[in-house]
């Protein structure tokens, strides 16, 4: 999964929480993110452009860190 602005992401299915570490180490929770969407994120070219266009501004989010 290269990307130049997500290094890693996880998927918490009983929570509905997905996971986004940024490159920069940011990490951020998203709130009720349906398992279709996280499987599309992850087939997506460009993950970074998929976060921007489906996940920012849809879903609720917690900062982490």
């Amino acid at each position: 999964m290269p990307s130049t602005v997500v290094a890693h992401m996880d998927y918490h299915a009983t929570e509905h929480i997905l996971r986004i570490v940024f490159v920069s180490g940011m990490i951020y929770d998203y709130r009720e993110v349906p398992e279709t969407v996280y499987q599309a994120m992850k087939s997506a070219t460009s993950k970074g452009t998929f976060l921007n266009k489906y996940i920012k501004g849809h879903y609720m989010f917690t900062k982490v860190k």
